[in-house]
């Protein structure tokens, strides 16, 4: 079974998030920062990152770097979702390495359907 790391300081947000993808048949772990996020990705891998932009400590957009820039890690896709669904917004987080940007609150049917297409690929 597939598991997906979700990054979100909202814990609203967060327990949508985990339920789809839950619903969707992948196992869930859950870090508050992008600093507990990095951490966790020391002691195990997960298929799939989803990744809030607004976060305490390094922005969304800083942790994609980080994860995208480590070799034991950059093959991991990432999919940032944010209420900053500006188009420039989207065109920064795919620049960061993010291989897919969708903008809160996301629709959960394309939420999960594009976290099992990238797990896929």
């Amino acid at each position: 079974m597939s598991t997906a790391l979700v990054v979100d300081d909202s814990m609203t947000d967060m327990q949508i998030l985990s339920r789809c993808l839950q619903q969707g048949g992948l196992n869930v772990v859950t870090a508050n920062s992008g600093e507990e996020a990095l951490a966790k990705l020391n002691n195990q891998k997960p298929d799939i990152i989803i990744l809030d932009v607004v976060l305490p400590g390094s922005s969304g957009f800083e942790v994609c770097r980080e994860i995208k820039a480590a070799a034991a890690t950059s093959n991991i896709p990432i999919v940032i979702c944010s209420t900053k669904g500006g188009e420039m917004d989207k065109f920064w987080g795919m620049k960061q390495g993010a291989d897919a940007y969708l903008a809160k609150p996301v629709d959960q049917d394309e939420f999960v359907r594009t976290v099992k297409q990238l797990i896929k690929s």
